[in-house]
């Protein structure tokens, strides 16, 4: 995909086979994960390497960390909880069984894609197996940039699973490189970011039975 001068997403990108309100699709409480553990594990591996959970860095402090967990449920997935997670998403239920969250906020970010948070008040943006959801995923990263410090990573984790009459059409109708290369540059868009790096943080398909489990981060430019 190319990025300046980029054409628009056709019509039919961000439709879905279920265009009923979320809230009524996320109203059950589900308790549940969406991806295996070894997945999971290379989720908070990847946190713990960026530094954004509370673990502690060799030879030094953890360094205190306010930290954003879009479209979250009531885990986050982090080895260790950084001094500030505020985990916004649909169920209040599942947010309100989420340990690490030290703040919850209620929202469709479909319906509004606008953050309720100061500029440059995050040391980072998290969002796990979600962003084939959004039907505004440019606005909502470029909401992400806004609130991130200069030099804050946003870290977009996802697999191969989803609900697939909630994701939009656009992700469905690609294969997994292609996911890849399409949040890239969802991030590209939204500007602020430097260049997004895409990696694959499980081991490789021909060897691993599990589920994959994709990356693509971009820190916040000053």
């Amino acid at each position: 995909m190319s990025t300046a001068g980029a054409e628009p997403f056709p019509d039919w990108f961000f439709e879905r086979d279920d265009p009923s309100p979320d809230d009524r699709f996320y109203a059950p409480t589900r308790l549940v994960t969406h991806i295996d553990a070894g997945a999971i594990a290379a989720v908070g591996d990847l946190y713990a390497e960026l530094g954004v959970d509370g673990s502690q860095p060799a030879g030094g402090e953890p360094q205190p960390r306010r930290v954003l967990d879009l479209m979250s449920s009531w885990v986050s997935h982090l080895h260790s909880a950084p001094a500030e997670l505020v985990v916004l998403g649909m169920n209040g239920t599942e947010l309100g069984a989420n340990p690490m969250a030290t703040q919850r906020v209620v929202q469709d970010l479909n319906l509004d894609p606008g953050l309720p948070f100061d500029d440059a008040s995050f040391d980072a943006v998290l969002c796990c197996v979600s962003v084939d959801y959004l039907v505004r995923p440019v606005e909502v990263l470029a909401e992400a940039a806004r609130v991130l410090r200069p030099g804050a990573p946003v870290v977009l984790t996802f697999s191969n699973r989803c609900f697939p009459t909630k994701a939009v059409h656009g992700w469905l109708a690609t294969d997994d490189a292609g996911r890849c290369a399409l949040v890239a540059e969802y991030v590209r868009r939204a500007g602020g970011f430097a260049e997004p790096q895409v990696g694959l943080r499980t081991p490789a398909r021909r060897t691993y039975r599990g589920d994959p489990l994709y990356a693509v981060v971009a820190r916040r430019l000053p």
